[in-house]
Order: C-alpha cells, then sequence, then structure tokens
C-alpha cells in the first residue's frame, strides 16, 4: 500500500474549505480521464457512494467509494470525512480534514492509503509518487475555485 499525506493552509474560512473540497463531481475535473459521481445526488451522508469512473473506453474502471465518516466543520470546530475504497481494482481509504490554521487561515489534510489490486509492492514507490501529483494538482484546483 501506498501511503499519502497532502496539507495545504489557505485564506478561506472552515466552511468554505470543506465545501470545495467536499464538491465530489468536481474532483474529476483535476484528475485526468476521470468523471465523479455521487449517490445519492445531494445531500452527503454516512452511506453516500462516491464514483470515480477513470479511463477510456474499454480501458475504464470504476473507484466506488463509500462515505464512513461524516463530521462537516460547525461552530469553528474541524471538520472531517472518511471514504472506504470499495472496488476491484483500487482499494484502500482517503480522508479529508478541514481544521483552523495560523492567522486565521485553514489547514486542509487529505490522507490516502491506496493499493491497486494485482500491483506488487515493489511499485508502491510509485503509485505515491504518482498519487502525490494527480491528488495534489486536484487539491489545488477544488481550492483555488469557488
Amino acid at each position: 500500500m501506498a501511503n499519502i499525506l497532502l496539507e495545504r493552509t489557505v485564506p478561506l474560512p472552515l466552511d468554505e474549505a470543506w465545501r470545495r473540497i467536499t464538491e465530489w463531481r468536481r474532483h474529476g475535473e483535476g484528475v485526468p480521464l476521470t468523471r465523479v459521481g455521487q449517490f445519492p445526488s445531494e445531500p452527503t451522508r454516512v452511506g453516500t457512494l462516491v464514483v470515480a469512473r477513470s479511463g477510456v473506453g474499454p480501458l475504464s474502471f470504476d473507484d466506488p467509494m463509500e462515505v464512513t465518516v461524516w463530521e462537516p466543520p460547525e461552530d469553528g470546530a474541524p471538520g472531517m470525512c472518511r471514504l472506504e475504497k470499495r472496488g476491484r481494482v483500487v482499494l484502500g481509504w482517503a480522508e479529508l480534514e478541514v481544521r483552523p490554521g495560523p492567522g486565521g487561515r485553514t489547514r486542509v489534510v487529505w490522507r490516502e492509503e491506496i493499493r491497486i489490486r494485482l500491483l506488487p509492492s515493489l511499485l508502491d514507490g510509485v503509485v505515491r509518487r504518482s498519487a502525490r501529483y494527480v491528488f495534489g494538482r486536484a487539491l489545488n484546483r477544488l481550492l483555488r475555485q469557488a
């Protein structure tokens, strides 16, 4: 398994940073060849299924993730969401967190443990570097755009 950790400090209120990083469909805008859907469509809650479909044509696969923790920020308190990967190709989990940061800013943390089925652990370093690059770009994009 490859573990990644992404951290950003942004000049946004907690609830706005949360809104941006949990707009699931927008995640696909920052990940090449990926579309993201959510079932049920709104609102997100424990049990919501977020599905990222990546690839082209017959070389596509789904990465279904179930929301197992949904704690939006409230009254200045941190917020956290955990998604458990339920697919046949991509396994692991992801956690997205917002918490107060220095100078009235918001600290955003994205933790992920990812494993690609049938890929030997020898390639975990490649998976880690690739995931950090792709998810880092996606996170930056989510936080920049309202």
